[in-house]
């Protein structure tokens, strides 16, 4: 099952300073058939201005992972942690029993980014964020695994059973990716449609997946791409 929902059926919120199209359920913006997507809460659209950002609010018993396109988020937590993580790069906080936190975007253009949250799989914990410089070019026309349950071998650690994979390609690449059925994915393309197993897709779109088997991606300009696989 390949559902494509448009972009343009995406909540949105447009606060001057924050552009944000919301694929689930969100602050203001509800719908009881989009509440999530398996282990997948949140997955936000952000489009933040130049020298603006959000100041330091908490969360708690989630996994946030951010994926940034353009431009560079900054972040400083309660734990001390500050860091600035730049496009094509990713940022995880396990935000366990409880954080707080802040970004901002101190760039002199438009930052934009795809926010997404995770149930975990427990509660509670002891709250830890990291980041990853992951280099476009060594991303070319294949799938990198960007974060991932255990970690390791350059990836970054969620505590979630869930799989974050990214990949950059350009016009007529393929991408293949062998699923599980019982679990829920789901795929944003940031700048060109994409053919999902013959399913026309384009830029921005949510594809939510489930019951396949295989994935076959066909690349009809050049993009980013974001998966994420969870229970």
């Amino acid at each position: 099952m390949i559902n494509i929902r448009p972009f343009a059926s995406l909540g949105h919120a447009d606060h001057g300073w924050l552009n944000a199209r919301h694929h689930f359920s969100f602050a203001d913006y509800h719908d009881p058939e989009r509440m999530g997507w398996g282990a997948i809460r949140v997955w936000n659209d952000d489009e933040i201005a130049p020298n603006t950002g959000f100041p330091p609010h908490p969360h708690m018993n989630m996994e946030i992972v951010t994926y940034v396109r353009e431009g560079a988020i900054t972040h400083g937590d309660s734990l001390g942690n500050k860091g600035r993580t730049a496009a094509g790069d990713v940022q995880v906080m396990s935000a366990g029993d409880g954080i707080r936190h802040s970004e901002f975007n101190l760039e002199p253009v438009k930052t934009s980014l795809f926010q997404i949250w995770i149930i975990p799989d427990e509660r509670g914990g002891t709250p830890r964020w990291d980041q990853r410089e992951f280099p476009r070019e060594q991303a070319n026309g294949a799938w990198t695994l960007l974060a991932s349950q255990h970690g390791g071998d350059g990836t970054l650690m969620i505590r979630a059973d869930a799989r974050v994979w990214g990949a950059k390609a350009g016009t007529g690449q393929h991408l293949h990716y062998t699923a599980n059925p019982a679990r829920h994915l789901y795929l944003v393309s940031h700048a060109a449609p994409v053919r999902i197993n013959g399913q026309l897709a384009q830029p921005r779109d949510g594809i939510a997946i489930t019951d396949e088997a295989e994935l076959q991606v066909e690349v009809l300009g050049d993009t980013e791409l974001v998966l994420v696989d969870a229970i």
